[in-house]
């Protein structure tokens, strides 16, 4: 039986890309630095996605206010997981969810055309207390892909969409060690 629950990604032996969408002001100098640094806030909380295709969802493929840039963020395996470690759902204990370092929750899926899937992709909300070693130490690499998230979101507009499914970038399932999975639920069904 395949879970419902399965983290895909674009990932080598060492690092694992997830997708930040953000504002000029703050995508230009982080691409710049190939780190974030002000104006991107390390006070608040920032959320990554390893699927391409829920973030498209989320930021209307580069369209929404704010969200006009989008960053392809490579970051270590090491960070990611270290992530994972001290998570805690969003739909759990609201008191461990309080105290978390970094809060996970699970959406459906979406298609191109951003239609929800009958399958979960994993967010990953790192909070104030760690969002500076996620920025200044997991980041080995920022890349600007809004040109393809562009042209990709144009070609499914036009109902392009054997074309569009071309360009997406490559995901794949991420193997997790056992001792990250069960408390993330990634096996159990939502």
């Amino acid at each position: 039986m395949v879970s419902q629950r399965q983290i895909r990604a674009d990932f080598d032996a060492r690092t694992i890309v997830v997708y930040q969408a953000y504002a000029p002001a703050v995508a230009e100098p982080a691409v710049r630095a190939q780190r974030f640094v002000p104006p991107f806030s390390y006070s608040r909380m920032t959320w990554i996605k390893p699927s391409f295709r829920w973030l498209m969802h989320r930021s209307n493929w580069a369209a929404k206010p704010g969200q006009t840039r989008v960053l392809a963020v490579r970051i270590t395996r090491e960070g990611w997981e270290e992530a994972l470690k001290r998570a805690v759902l969003t739909t759990g204990d609201p008191a461990r969810l309080a105290d978390a370092q970094v809060h996970v929750q699970w959406d459906p899926e979406r298609s191109l055309r951003g239609a929800a899937l009958n399958h979960y992709s994993i967010q990953v909300g790192v909070g104030r207390s760690l969002v500076r070693t996620y920025a200044e130490e997991w980041v080995t690499e920022i890349t600007d892909i809004t040109s393809q998230a562009v042209k990709i979101g144009r070609l499914v507009q036009s109902g392009q969409s054997a074309k569009a499914q071309r360009l997406l970038p490559p995901e794949r399932i991420y193997p997790l060690p056992r001792t990250i999975g069960a408390p993330l639920s990634v096996d159990a069904a939502p």
